[in-house]
């Protein structure tokens, strides 16, 4: 397992949602604080084709049902299609469930039924057999943190409320969901001591919870292992029988993470996984993508020591956790990288010369190094 590939100037996002389908990963939404945030403006989509390791904005088709920009939502692959649930822009909360058809590359607004659940952001989402799964989030019409379970049968587009047993886990948002066989494991997000309302007193859980959704009832893991510390707003994906967790933020701390820890399923216990290669600077509000051994990494938020390794000359914002800078680049977490990608990654580290490998070579370098066009460098900003 290794870092293997980092690539400046794609989409700089933040709190966005992406899928994968195919080899092609989709990108929906989100904000960029440097740029103006036009609240009606319908939704930017972005591509990257994972063989070119290149960005392109989507040019969907035009419809008077296409959904307006927002961050906080949510966004599961069911087939060729992309079902986007929640979110929010700067004035209002969603509940209205949108449909991203991948091949005709267009948006509909299906006719759901059952109990939809109220509009939220910060809710996790995935997808159990033919089910897309809800959890938590905050609720603008309760103004309160969630810790309810709704599902969306993604045949009949039915919603039903899940009424779970046992002990479920905290109010809570920007917590993480994985699915595994029957079960949805979360993972991590903030509450507040006095949920459900938030009252500025947060709360940020370690523990481990599942929802077995056979039996509609939720279990207290309580693994073994070296926990990861709370957080929010982290990433988290399955892969071989362990849910990876990266990045994050802890607000009570003041703290933004780029760790990286994997939880055993079968084994009920936490360990930290030291990785080598460049790693990624600390962050929060990224996405992770997993397809063909290789976890994507994109956007996300850190704060300004750590902005992709390079240095800041002022020292107050060496000390501010508060000053951020939102990212346009692409990491790969390779699993299992070729022995030609070790050796590419030789000559890069030692700048050894080039001129003298096979052009298939060359060309492969060039693919892992050369930046996207997507966003301008901060120095082109203006």
């Amino acid at each position: 397992m290794r870092w293997t590939v980092h690539i400046e100037g794609g989409p700089r996002r933040v709190n966005h949602a992406a899928v994968c389908i195919g080899d092609k990963i989709f990108s929906f939404g989100g904000y960029c604080s440097t740029e103006e945030y036009k609240d009606w403006e319908p939704i930017p989509i972005h591509v990257l084709d994972t063989s070119t390791l290149r960005w392109s904005m989507v040019f969907y088709r035009k419809t008077h049902v296409m959904p307006f920009q927002r961050y906080g939502h949510t966004a599961v692959a069911y087939g060729h299609k992309v079902y986007m649930w929640g979110g929010r822009n700067n004035a209002v909360a969603c509940d209205t469930l949108f449909c991203f058809d991948t091949k005709k590359l267009e948006w509909s607004m299906p006719a759901v039924s059952g109990m939809v659940p109220y509009a939220k952001d910060g809710h996790s989402a995935c997808v159990i057999r033919n089910k897309m799964y809800i959890f938590g989030g905050f609720e603008y019409l309760t103004d309160q943190y969630s810790q309810e379970v709704h599902c969306l049968d993604l045949d009949t587009l039915q919603w039903s409320f899940v009424d779970a047993h046992g002990t479920p886990p905290s109010h809570r948002d920007f917590h993480t969901s994985v699915p595994v066989g029957d079960r949805m494991y979360i993972f991590g997000g903030r509450g507040d001591l006095n949920s459900p309302y938030n009252s500025q007193e947060e709360v940020y859980c370690p523990q481990v919870y599942y929802l077995d959704t056979i039996k509609d009832e939720w279990v207290v893991a309580n693994p073994g292992g070296t926990w990861p510390e709370g957080r929010r707003s982290h990433s988290a994906w399955l892969h071989q029988g362990y849910m990876y967790i990266f990045g994050g933020f802890n607000g009570n701390t003041k703290t933004h993470f780029n760790d990286l820890y994997r939880y055993s399923i079968n084994g009920n216990y936490w360990e930290y996984i030291n990785v080598s290669g460049i790693i990624p600077c600390k962050r929060r509000r990224q996405a992770c993508l997993l397809f063909n051994n290789k976890v994507y990494l994109f956007g996300g938020t850190s704060p300004c020591p750590h902005m992709s390794g390079r240095p800041v000359d002022n020292s107050d914002a060496a000390d501010d956790p508060e000053r951020l800078i939102d990212n346009s680049d692409l990491h790969l977490l390779d699993y299992s990288p070729s022995l030609k990608t070790l050796c590419i990654l030789q000559v890069l580290e030692h700048n050894l010369d080039q001129s003298i490998l096979p052009r298939d070579i060359i060309l492969d370098i060039r693919t892992m190094t050369l930046p996207n066009r997507i966003s301008r460098p901060f120095n082109q900003a203006g």
